[in-house]
């Protein structure tokens, strides 16, 4: 039920008998799976210390032995040993860390008798492409369902669910070519902040500001439209997302728009998202200027049908506004609209879930995307938590909480085509975005695939540029400070334009600095 107590084991000190940095990410994934917390050797613990070592084997495929020493308060010690191979398939090094995994999760098991993840030792934000490897590597879904559950300990239910989300994928994501690219623009700025937003986000500033970031912005579209003209690309999808978007003024929003479409609309953009969010940012005039600049996706995020919900995280609308701005969007343009809501909000339980999707399945958007609460650094949940005791519903009632909404999309008539995860997620749940057959968003599916290149205009944006020849992607980051975004502006255009000039350029090609 909220507010129960999660079990969890509280230790002094860890010790791994190899410093890397991704080992001991890996370490602290499952530790932080189990809810495992390292005290410091000071505070109140059950146990002295935890110590890991693991012993690769150096042949191929890769195995690993991982001896685990947990040492009680009064210096008594327990010694466990476990070993897992790797498989023929795998990478040297990806094997060697899944069997890491797989040993301590099994330890943890044997002896706490916790019981299983759903998700086993999945942890990364896109686990589908895990599957798709498989998938175009002739493994029937059958047979990967059955991988899943041996080498990630998987349940059998997020097995078969996250293969027939692979495999629905699977022919969307086959139609795009190397040269075709996706576009982000980020708007880092809200009218307020969500209690649970970890997003690098910023209240609406004044005028001479906003002019300031629409400036700046201006050129940051030309540089990647020119970028887009030289090297032969083709735009795809265009996303504008945030922050909200429609927090800017008409004006300023009306500009924006221009500005986006003006650099990248053309006959090969098969769809245009912009994030409306809430109501209280959505005006007839923006309604009016999305149709004019052939918006044909719109994201309206209620979170929460429930009033008290809803003050409860800082949301400055109610339920009623949701459906008001659903039905000002539908009687002036054809779109596409999809709604997000999230389980784990402070204070709800199952059943308010259950009449959430009541009411948003009502309004019939084509796109209903499911987020578990994730609890981040940065976010003011996460400060009361530690400072106010808020307390958050328990793992199992975040469970029915997804059991509810699940079952809710499903028997409207929408089906699971794209998921992803993230760290600190309630109930060891999952991202996933439910349509109706031909409402599927290419954008989502593209970036979480990471199949395609995105290139990211704005602040906060991340550019994720695909070299099809090396078959590597490479990153660049715009700041999430605004104000550094506006100040290193042309360090940011010129990495991703280095970037892309590494992936695009014709073979032969004299590389220029």
């Amino acid at each position: 039920m909220p507010g129960e107590a999660e079990k969890s084991v509280k230790i002094r000190s860890l010790t791994i008998n190899n410093r890397s940095e991704v080992i001991v990410k890996v370490v602290h994934e499952v530790l932080n799976l189990f809810k495992v917390e390292i005290v410091g050797r000071t505070e109140e613990a059950d146990y002295a210390q935890l110590s890991v070592v693991n012993r690769p084997s150096g042949s191929e495929p890769p195995s690993v032995m991982t001896e685990v020493w947990l040492y009680a308060l009064d210096g008594r010690c327990e010694r466990l040993s476990f070993s897992s191979a790797g498989r023929t398939d795998e990478l040297p090094r990806a094997a060697v860390h899944r069997t890491i995994k797989r040993n301590l999760y099994e330890f943890f098991r044997v002896r706490f008798a916790l019981p299983p993840a759903p998700w086993g030792i999945l942890h990364g934000v896109r686990p589908t492409k895990i599957v798709h490897r498989w998938l175009r590597g002739g493994m029937t879904p059958d047979a990967a369902v059955q991988r899943l559950q041996e080498d990630y300990f998987c349940s059998a239910e997020k097995a078969r669910f996250m293969t027939e989300v692979a495999v629905r994928q699977l022919p969307f994501l086959a139609h795009e070519d190397a040269r075709t690219v996706g576009i982000y623009v980020g708007i880092p700025f809200c009218l307020s902040r969500c209690l649970y937003c970890s997003f690098p986000s910023h209240l609406l500033p004044g005028e001479k500001t906003l002019r300031t970031f629409m400036d700046v912005l201006a050129h940051d579209l030309a540089a990647a439209a020119e970028d887009v003209r030289t090297l032969g690309l083709t735009v795809g999808c265009i996303y504008i997302g945030g922050g909200t978007p429609t927090s800017l003024p008409d004006v300023f929003f009306a500009e924006m728009l221009k500005m986006v479409y003006n650099a990248f609309y053309g006959s090969s953009v098969r769809e245009f998202t912009v994030e409306a969010g809430r109501p209280d940012s959505m005006s007839a005039a923006k309604i009016t200027a999305m149709k004019a600049y052939r918006v044909t996706r719109v994201s309206v995020n209620p979170q929460s049908m429930q009033e008290r919900t809803l003050e409860r995280i800082g949301r400055h609308h109610t339920p009623s506004d949701i459906v008001r701005m659903m039905q000002e969007i539908r009687a002036s343009m054809d779109v596409h609209i999809n709604m997000d809501v999230i389980l784990g909000l402070p204070g709800e339980t199952a059943e308010d879930v259950r009449a959430t999707m009541t009411a948003v399945t009502a309004l019939r958007p084509d796109d209903i995307t499911l987020h578990a609460l994730a609890l981040k650094r940065g976010s003011r949940l996460r400060l009361m938590m530690e400072t106010e005791h808020v307390a958050l519903p328990s793992d199992a009632e975040t469970m029915r909480m997804g059991a509810a909404a699940t079952a809710a999309v499903r028997a409207a008539g929408y089906h699971p085509y794209y998921l992803y995860r993230q760290g600190y997620m309630s109930g060891q749940m999952e991202n996933v975005g439910c349509a109706r057959p031909g409402a599927e968003s290419m954008y989502n599916m593209q970036i979480m695939d990471e199949h395609q290149t995105i290139l990211g205009i704005g602040c906060a944006a991340t550019s994720k540029i695909m070299n099809f020849r090396t078959k590597r992607l490479k990153a660049s980051f715009n700041a999430k400070d605004f104000h550094t975004y506006v100040r290193d502006i042309d360090d940011y255009i010129a990495k991703r334009s280095a970037l892309l000039a590494e992936a695009y350029r014709n073979e032969g090609e004299e590389e220029t600095c």
